[in-house]
């Protein structure tokens, strides 16, 4: 009969172990889904909203959020009558930057960093081909952040992201286009690969990335990479700030400055800084 196929048992002939088991996972699907569409906004949901955003019914949304609430990993809000993430979720995440052990000795050149540009500072790692922010100090200037902490981001419509694509191969980043794409978000952004490509090339130059209102019109970044003790990318840093502040003029010595002080951040965890490629 040719290859064996594994066929799943139908339900109603299944164990109730089985089903039980299959029901449970569907159901950490689902709340997860949640969680996930509660963090995207911090002004919360409402439940018919929650519903539509996740495609579930009223009814099962409601019965994933108070099992949820009872376990604190969600509030609700009742003047507002509005769903938020809850202060277990928070507790949970922090393991992430927890076990990133590097990041309470990154604070100190963060803040280094934001008072020698005026700018907005911030660390951030790859997880799995994206780009999550693990924590920042805000500039004292007027600011509007793109990503906030514990957001995620395609590493290709970002600095940070730029930076650390610039350590890989071509063949690497070929890859990850192929599997993410490259999107639009601005009429600056880069979508050619071969734009890619020549970019990274002087990125690996001058030790330093920039984005130029690639994920929105109005702000810049300027980010460099934290190596470990192979000469691998460990994390990045960046400063982020309006185009009216981070101007033209400005670029090469904020370009300079944060490609020094991630270098000063490698040496303190025991890194080392590749060489610049020819």
């Amino acid at each position: 009969m040719g290859k064996n196929v594994i066929r799943r048992k139908p339900l109603e002939t299944r164990s109730a172990s089985e089903a039980d088991r299959d029901g449970g996972v569907q159901s950490v699907d689902r709340a997860l889904s949640i969680l996930e569409t509660l963090a995207e906004d911090d002004e919360g949901y409402r439940l018919s909203d929650l519903a539509v955003r996740t495609g579930l019914s009223a009814s099962t949304v409601h019965r994933l959020l108070a099992t949820l609430e009872s376990r604190r990993f969600v509030q609700f809000d009742r003047v507002e009558s509005k769903w938020h993430v809850g202060v277990r979720s928070f507790t949970v995440g922090a393991s992430f930057a927890r076990r990133r052990n590097f990041t309470a000795q990154a604070i100190p050149y963060l803040r280094k960093l934001r008072d020698l540009t005026r700018e907005t500072a911030n660390l951030a790692v790859v997880d799995d081909e994206f780009i999550i922010v693990l924590t920042r100090m805000e500039s004292r200037e007027i600011m509007r952040s793109l990503t906030k902490v514990g957001g995620r981001v395609a590493m290709v419509t970002s600095g940070v992201g730029k930076a650390v694509l610039a350590t890989y191969s071509d063949e690497d980043v070929g890859a990850i286009i192929r599997h993410h794409g490259m999107p639009r978000l601005t009429e600056k952004s880069i979508v050619r690969p071969s734009d890619l490509f020549k970019e990274l090339a002087t990125i690996r130059k001058q030790g330093y990335a920039i984005d130029d209102e690639e994920a929105e019109i109005g702000l810049r970044c300027v980010a460099a990479v934290v190596y470990n003790g192979l000469g691998e990318p460990l994390a990045a840093i960046s400063v982020s700030g309006l185009t009216s502040r981070v101007t033209d003029t400005r670029l090469p010595e904020i370009g300079r400055t944060v490609r020094e002080v991630a270098a000063e951040l490698t040496a303190a965890l025991g890194g080392v800084v590749p060489s610049p490629q020819a």
